[in-house]
């Protein structure tokens, strides 16, 4: 897909990361298939049904045991519509963890598109960045391209 596709994508991501009530870190992803069709998008929250109002839920650690990150809750959804993920790209702000990328991996999704923007974010950078070096090896390994896309870069490209 082309730079600028990638940036519309990656926008529709950032507001999808919107809605999550997380109070620290908020995280979006959509997945599209080939034709350019947006399809699933999840964001990092509670299941479904679960009470994500109570504040001692939103604690660490206590709080990583309650949330679905984005990518896999995208991915839930497509099952939920019964949507095929072989070969579709996954678009989310953040790079994903090794949990997300092994689903990525296992649904079939051929391409992740990284919101570039995210790696100057420092607080998530030093809880995360080990964890994404695993990500980005795993991806790799598997034949999974990984990219990063500027929203603001495409923005100035279009003045």
């Amino acid at each position: 897909m082309s730079e600028k596709w990638d940036a519309r994508f990656v926008r529709l991501a950032r507001e999808i990361s919107s809605w999550s009530k997380d109070r620290s870190t908020k995280v979006g992803a959509v997945i599209v298939a080939d034709d350019k069709t947006p399809g699933p998008y999840g964001y990092n929250g509670f299941p479904r049904t679960i009470d994500d109002d109570l504040d001692e839920r939103h604690q660490r650690p206590i709080k990583y045991d309650w949330t679905e990150h984005a990518e896999r809750n995208a991915i839930y959804n497509a099952t939920r519509t019964g949507m095929a993920l072989k070969n579709c790209t996954i678009y989310v702000t953040h790079v994903p963890c090794p949990d997300c990328a092994r689903a990525i991996v296992q649904v079939g999704i051929t391409r992740v598109v990284v919101d570039e923007a995210s790696l100057a974010n420092a607080d998530f950078g030093a809880r995360w960045d080990d964890r994404s070096k695993v990500s980005m090896a795993m991806l790799k390994e598997a034949g999974v391209t990984l990219d990063f896309a500027s929203i603001e870069a495409a923005a100035a490209d279009h003045l």
